[in-house]
């Protein structure tokens, strides 16, 4: 059994062949189930010229955020720019190449890629300009817009819990674009908070196999809060 364990010592090692204009999906939504110390990682190689698939680009400073204020990210695949200073001034500049996805279909994107699915039909976006220039059919009095699916060069994501085979559990909605996202990675890497042996999941309880996973790392996590809100006393 010893070769599947998908477990890797370091974060340098999780991210090793990574490479210059590679293109990286990750998953999480806003900040939330966001695989921050992946992305820390990619920062700290300086890898650059990236294309990055993701629901959002975190927030300044935070998450992805820490690659454009690097520098590092050519292209960004995302359904909204959210409150990301740094991410409106490089789009509106042309610094960075943004091509802005409805979020519903930046999912399906995504799980079609890991689906071996090369592209699909959906009525979203048809009449806008996200569908100019896409291949147009009608089904049932309706028309929709040719899609292509989503791969990339490496995947990123973030899980609660796994067994050493890489099979995975997220927690609550964490989960999120995570299982999406992961599936759709030629090398997929995953870092979890807690890692355990072989046999301790139960099978009801995975929501993503391991079949998905080529790296797994356990992570500590400062799972930063996008707005803290408090109730006055």
């Amino acid at each position: 059994m010893a070769g599947l364990d998908k477990v890797v010592g370091s974060y340098e090692e999780a991210m090793q062949g990574l490479e210059d204009g590679m293109t990286v999906i990750a998953g999480g939504f806003g900040l939330c189930g966001i695989p921050e110390n992946l992305i820390k990682e990619i920062r700290r190689k300086g890898t650059k010229e990236l294309t990055v698939a993701s629901n959002n680009c975190g927030v300044d400073g935070i998450g992805l955020g820490l690659l454009l204020d690097n520098k590092q990210i050519k292209k960004m695949i995302a359904s909204y720019v959210g409150e990301n200073a740094a991410f409106e001034q490089q789009m509106m500049s042309g610094e960075l190449e943004v091509e802005l996805t409805p979020q519903g279909t930046l999912a399906e994107k995504m799980r079609a890629g890991g689906a071996g699915i090369p592209a699909f039909f959906t009525a979203t976006g048809y009449g806008t300009a996200v569908g100019e220039g896409k291949e147009v059919r009608e089904f049932d009095g309706r028309k929709y817009i040719l899609e292509e699916s989503l791969v990339g060069d490496f995947s990123i994501g973030k899980a609660w819990k796994a067994d050493r085979h890489g099979n995975l559990v997220f927690r609550k909605t964490a989960r999120n674009f995570n299982p999406d996202a992961i599936t759709a990675g030629k090398i997929s890497v995953v870092e979890v908070e807690e890692i355990v042996e072989p046999g301790e999941l139960d099978p009801d309880e995975i929501h993503l196999p391991g079949i998905y996973v080529n790296r797994l790392i356990k992570g500590e996590f400062e799972k930063p809060i996008e707005k803290r809100t408090v109730r006055e006393a």
